[in-house]
Protein backbone atom coordinates (compact mmCIF):
# COMPACT_ATOMS: atom_id res chain seq x y z
CA UNK A 1 0.00 0.00 0.00
CA UNK A 2 1.14 3.53 -0.70
CA UNK A 3 -0.36 6.72 0.74
CA UNK A 4 -0.01 10.25 -0.55
CA UNK A 5 -1.35 13.65 0.47
CA UNK A 6 -0.04 16.76 -1.22
CA UNK A 7 -0.58 20.38 -0.20
CA UNK A 8 0.35 21.55 -3.73
CA UNK A 9 -0.18 20.33 -7.27
CA UNK A 10 2.99 18.57 -8.46
CA UNK A 11 2.11 18.01 -12.13
CA UNK A 12 0.88 21.41 -13.22
CA UNK A 13 0.77 22.71 -16.77
CA UNK A 14 1.98 20.91 -19.84
CA UNK A 15 4.31 17.99 -19.17
CA UNK A 16 7.96 18.72 -19.81
CA UNK A 17 11.34 18.62 -18.19
CA UNK A 18 12.38 16.66 -15.14
CA UNK A 19 10.02 15.03 -12.66
CA UNK A 20 8.83 17.71 -10.20
CA UNK A 21 9.99 17.21 -6.59
CA UNK A 22 7.78 14.93 -4.52
CA UNK A 23 9.06 16.00 -1.08
CA UNK A 24 6.74 15.54 1.86
CA UNK A 25 3.85 13.94 -0.04
CA UNK A 26 4.44 10.31 0.94
CA UNK A 27 2.65 9.45 4.15
CA UNK A 28 2.80 6.74 6.78
CA UNK A 29 -0.81 7.62 7.64
CA UNK A 30 -3.53 9.93 6.36
CA UNK A 31 -6.49 11.38 8.23
CA UNK A 32 -9.76 11.21 6.29
CA UNK A 33 -12.73 13.40 7.21
CA UNK A 34 -16.24 12.77 5.93
CA UNK A 35 -17.33 15.38 3.42
CA UNK A 36 -13.92 17.05 3.59
CA UNK A 37 -11.28 14.66 2.27
CA UNK A 38 -7.69 14.04 3.34
CA UNK A 39 -6.30 16.46 5.89
CA UNK A 40 -3.32 18.28 4.36
CA UNK A 41 -4.25 17.53 0.76
CA UNK A 42 -4.76 20.34 -1.75
CA UNK A 43 -8.28 19.11 -2.63
CA UNK A 44 -9.55 18.86 0.97
CA UNK A 45 -12.67 20.89 1.61
CA UNK A 46 -12.99 22.13 -1.98
CA UNK A 47 -16.59 22.00 -3.24
CA UNK A 48 -15.51 21.03 -6.76
CA UNK A 49 -13.90 17.89 -5.34
CA UNK A 50 -16.58 16.72 -2.90
CA UNK A 51 -17.11 13.54 -4.94
CA UNK A 52 -13.40 13.18 -5.68
CA UNK A 53 -11.71 13.85 -2.35
CA UNK A 54 -9.27 11.00 -2.71
CA UNK A 55 -8.20 8.54 -5.38
CA UNK A 56 -7.58 4.81 -5.16
CA UNK A 57 -5.43 2.83 -7.62
CA UNK A 58 -4.41 -0.82 -7.94
CA UNK A 59 -0.63 -1.23 -8.12
CA UNK A 60 -1.19 -4.04 -10.61
CA UNK A 61 -2.27 -1.39 -13.15
CA UNK A 62 1.15 0.26 -12.81
CA UNK A 63 2.89 -3.11 -13.04
CA UNK A 64 0.99 -3.92 -16.25
CA UNK A 65 1.90 -0.55 -17.74
CA UNK A 66 5.57 -1.11 -16.87
CA UNK A 67 5.47 -4.49 -18.61
CA UNK A 68 3.65 -3.06 -21.66
CA UNK A 69 6.09 -0.17 -22.03
CA UNK A 70 9.16 -2.30 -21.32
CA UNK A 71 10.03 -0.20 -18.27
CA UNK A 72 11.37 -1.06 -14.86
CA UNK A 73 8.73 -1.14 -12.09
CA UNK A 74 7.39 2.31 -11.22
CA UNK A 75 7.37 4.05 -7.88
CA UNK A 76 3.59 3.95 -7.17
CA UNK A 77 3.74 7.43 -5.62
CA UNK A 78 4.53 8.93 -9.03
CA UNK A 79 0.98 8.16 -10.19
CA UNK A 80 -0.15 10.74 -7.59
CA UNK A 81 -3.05 8.66 -6.24
CA UNK A 82 -4.01 9.03 -2.58
CA UNK A 83 -4.14 5.29 -1.88
CA UNK A 84 -2.45 2.52 -3.88
CA UNK A 85 -3.57 -1.02 -3.07
CA UNK A 86 -2.34 -4.46 -4.06
CA UNK A 87 -4.71 -7.29 -4.99
CA UNK A 88 -7.84 -5.16 -5.17
CA UNK A 89 -10.13 -4.78 -8.17
CA UNK A 90 -10.27 -1.03 -7.84
CA UNK A 91 -12.02 -0.37 -11.15
CA UNK A 92 -14.99 -2.50 -9.95
CA UNK A 93 -15.53 -0.05 -7.07
CA UNK A 94 -16.92 2.72 -9.29
CA UNK A 95 -20.41 3.62 -8.11
CA UNK A 96 -20.02 1.46 -5.00
CA UNK A 97 -19.63 2.14 -1.31
CA UNK A 98 -16.69 0.35 0.24
CA UNK A 99 -14.52 0.51 3.32
CA UNK A 100 -10.79 0.28 3.91
CA UNK A 101 -9.51 -0.75 7.32
CA UNK A 102 -5.80 -0.61 8.07
CA UNK A 103 -6.20 -1.40 11.75
CA UNK A 104 -7.69 1.85 13.07
CA UNK A 105 -11.25 1.02 12.06
CA UNK A 106 -12.99 1.17 8.70
CA UNK A 107 -13.00 4.31 6.55
CA UNK A 108 -16.12 4.38 4.36
CA UNK A 109 -15.64 5.65 0.81
CA UNK A 110 -17.98 6.19 -2.11
CA UNK A 111 -16.45 5.11 -5.40
CA UNK A 112 -17.21 7.60 -8.14
CA UNK A 113 -15.93 8.39 -11.60
CA UNK A 114 -12.69 7.08 -13.08
CA UNK A 115 -9.44 8.79 -12.11
CA UNK A 116 -8.13 9.46 -15.59
CA UNK A 117 -4.36 9.67 -15.95
CA UNK A 118 -2.78 12.91 -17.10
CA UNK A 119 -0.21 13.40 -19.86
CA UNK A 120 2.50 13.80 -17.19
CA UNK A 121 2.48 9.98 -16.91
CA UNK A 122 4.51 9.85 -20.15
CA UNK A 123 7.19 11.96 -18.44
CA UNK A 124 7.21 10.58 -14.89
CA UNK A 125 6.57 6.90 -15.63
CA UNK A 126 7.45 6.05 -19.25
CA UNK A 127 6.59 7.10 -22.79
CA UNK A 128 3.19 5.56 -23.56
CA UNK A 129 2.12 5.30 -19.90
CA UNK A 130 -0.61 7.95 -20.29
CA UNK A 131 -2.40 5.92 -22.96
CA UNK A 132 -1.71 2.60 -21.24
CA UNK A 133 -3.29 3.78 -17.97
CA UNK A 134 -6.57 4.85 -19.60
CA UNK A 135 -9.40 2.78 -18.18
CA UNK A 136 -7.30 1.56 -15.26
CA UNK A 137 -6.11 4.78 -13.62
CA UNK A 138 -8.15 4.16 -10.49
CA UNK A 139 -11.31 5.60 -9.02
CA UNK A 140 -12.11 8.98 -7.47
CA UNK A 141 -13.85 8.65 -4.12
CA UNK A 142 -15.90 10.68 -1.69
CA UNK A 143 -14.97 10.40 1.98
CA UNK A 144 -18.13 9.15 3.75
CA UNK A 145 -16.70 8.68 7.25
CA UNK A 146 -13.89 9.94 9.41
CA UNK A 147 -10.88 7.75 10.08
CA UNK A 148 -7.24 7.01 9.57
CA UNK A 149 -5.51 4.93 6.92
CA UNK A 150 -2.01 3.65 7.66
CA UNK A 151 0.62 1.94 5.54
CA UNK A 152 0.49 -1.84 5.67
CA UNK A 153 -2.08 -4.54 5.22
CA UNK A 154 -5.65 -3.40 4.62
CA UNK A 155 -9.04 -5.06 4.63
CA UNK A 156 -11.30 -4.02 1.77
CA UNK A 157 -14.98 -4.45 2.63
CA UNK A 158 -17.29 -4.26 -0.36
CA UNK A 159 -20.50 -5.73 -1.70
CA UNK A 160 -18.80 -6.10 -5.10
CA UNK A 161 -17.78 -9.69 -5.74
CA UNK A 162 -14.02 -9.74 -6.22
CA UNK A 163 -11.82 -12.27 -7.96
CA UNK A 164 -10.52 -14.60 -5.20
CA UNK A 165 -7.32 -15.18 -7.20
CA UNK A 166 -6.38 -11.55 -6.58
CA UNK A 167 -7.05 -11.68 -2.83
CA UNK A 168 -3.98 -11.91 -0.66
CA UNK A 169 -2.12 -10.55 2.29
CA UNK A 170 -2.00 -6.90 1.19
CA UNK A 171 -5.77 -6.52 0.77
CA UNK A 172 -8.18 -9.09 2.10
CA UNK A 173 -11.59 -8.54 0.51
CA UNK A 174 -14.72 -9.43 2.40
CA UNK A 175 -18.37 -8.69 1.91
CA UNK A 176 -20.06 -5.97 3.88
CA UNK A 177 -23.69 -5.42 4.65
CA UNK A 178 -25.10 -2.21 3.23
Amino acid sequence: MALLASPVHRYDGRPAGPVPPQHGDRREAIEVRAGYGVVGDRYAGRPAHRDAQLTVLAVEALEAVAAETGSAPFDPHLARRTVVLRRAEVEALRGQRFALDTGSGPVLLGGGRPAHPCAWMDVVLAPGAHRALRGRGGVRCAALSDGELRLGAAVLATAVPLDPARAGDAVRPRSSAR
